[in-house]
């Protein structure tokens, strides 16, 4: 059996550590590749990026958190290119009207303002808690996190939140998808919850969407319960 190409989206201020188990153990069936949105600031400019550098011109398509928006994106902009797609502890909407859009923005930019005064681990210690399941705060993979936000420099920081600021409506998007789309979250994701991708499931064409929640895990689903993940991604790269 030849391998599918497989182009796998991290989330905000993510890179490919966020993949490394999957990478690894989807590695018979799957050839990954993980894109850098470097500073870009816009969701549309991200899935440009991704259709540009993608290493074939038809591929199986994963995104996790922000990276799922911008998965959402690419097919909006190329349905013809994506064979089959994952969306993970993500979701669709664009930003909240009135006083809900501006709590978000305001959230957003005091940890901004964290960042630019006191570096991005600072930041990441106010922020990443409610990336992951209770039990992982403070942990070993908890300093994997950070160890990762740390990468990042305060202008990507504030490229990224411009970008999920300005975030399009997907919902159309996921009302017109056409190819098979696992949807995967976190049963105790707090920032993506699992309800919410049911509600994803309901907009996409009967019969193409499965949905699982991956028990005792976060947002950070990826990284906190990598088997489980990478199980529910073999199944849908064989489906």
């Amino acid at each position: 059996m030849s391998k599918q190409a497989l182009l796998l989206l991290p989330g905000l201020l993510c890179d490919e550590a966020v993949w490394t188990h999957q990478q690894r153990a989807l590695s018979a069936i799957a050839d990954s590749f993980v894109p850098d949105y470097k500073s870009l600031d816009s969701i549309t400019a991200m899935a440009e990026k991704v259709l540009r550098d993608a290493p074939t011109q038809v591929f199986a398509l994963a995104g996790h958190s922000m990276g799922g928006r911008v998965a959402l994106e690419v097919v909006r902009m190329a349905p013809q290119r994506v064979s089959r797609l994952a969306l993970l502890d993500t979701g669709f909407e664009p930003i909240a009207s009135g006083e809900a859009g501006e709590q978000e923005r305001a959230k957003r930019m005091r940890l901004l303002d964290i960042a630019k005064a006191d570096g991005m681990r600072a930041m990441g210690q106010q922020w990443a808690p409610g990336m992951v399941h209770p039990d992982r705060v403070n942990s070993p993979l908890f300093d994997d996190i950070l160890d990762m936000i740390e990468r990042r420099t305060p202008a990507e920081f504030e490229a990224q939140i411009n970008a999920l600021l300005g975030r399009p409506d997907a919902g159309p998007v996921l009302a017109s998808l056409s190819c098979p789309t696992s949807l995967i979250c976190g049963r105790q994701d707090a920032w993506s919850p699992y309800a919410r991708h049911e509600v994803m499931q309901g907009m996409i064409p009967a019969s193409l969407a499965t949905l699982s929640a991956v028990e005792d895990s976060g947002h950070m689903s990826t990284m906190e319960r990598p088997d489980a993940v990478s199980a529910l991604l073999a199944q849908w790269l064989l489906r």
